[in-house]
This record gives C-alpha cells, structure tokens and sequence, in this order.
C-alpha cells in the first residue's frame, strides 16, 4: 500500500469513478498490491515473523509503501 501522504494516482481514479456512480459513501481509496505466500514454520508466529522479514527485505519498498501481515493461519491436511 502506498505510505500516506504520497500520490496514489490508481486510487484517485477509482475514489471519484466510485463517487460517479453513486457511492456518496466511500471516503478515499487507496490501491496496493497483495501476496499471498504459503510458509513451512514450526507455528503460525514463526510464519508471520518470516512473512514480515521477507516484505521488509524484498517484497515491500519502505520508502514508499507500507505493508502488513493481516492472515496467518495453518493450512488443513
């Protein structure tokens, strides 16, 4: 996701094509990307550790993005 208080051109255009057609509502949009990585880890702390570990080294770029680990759960079977 783009830090805040940087330009977020994608997300302009869908806030005021959203507002265009009605959704008096929505307040900003901002777009990002998503990455859904599947982890072997001893638990689900460790994973979200290792996700973490790998944005801030690779996946993200800290001066102009932010970035979360917002699922970590084990896989069934």
């Amino acid at each position: 996701m783009p830090r805040k208080g940087l330009l977020d051109p994608q997300g302009s255009s869908i806030r005021h094509a959203l507002r265009s057609l009605g959704f008096r509502e929505l307040a900003d949009a901002r777009v990002g990307k998503t990455v859904h990585l599947e982890l072997e880890a001893e638990d689900v702390a460790a994973a979200e550790q290792a996700a973490a570990a790998m944005c801030r080294k690779l996946l993200a770029n800290p001066v102009t993005e932010s970035f979360a680990v917002v699922e970590c759960r084990e896989l069934e079977g």
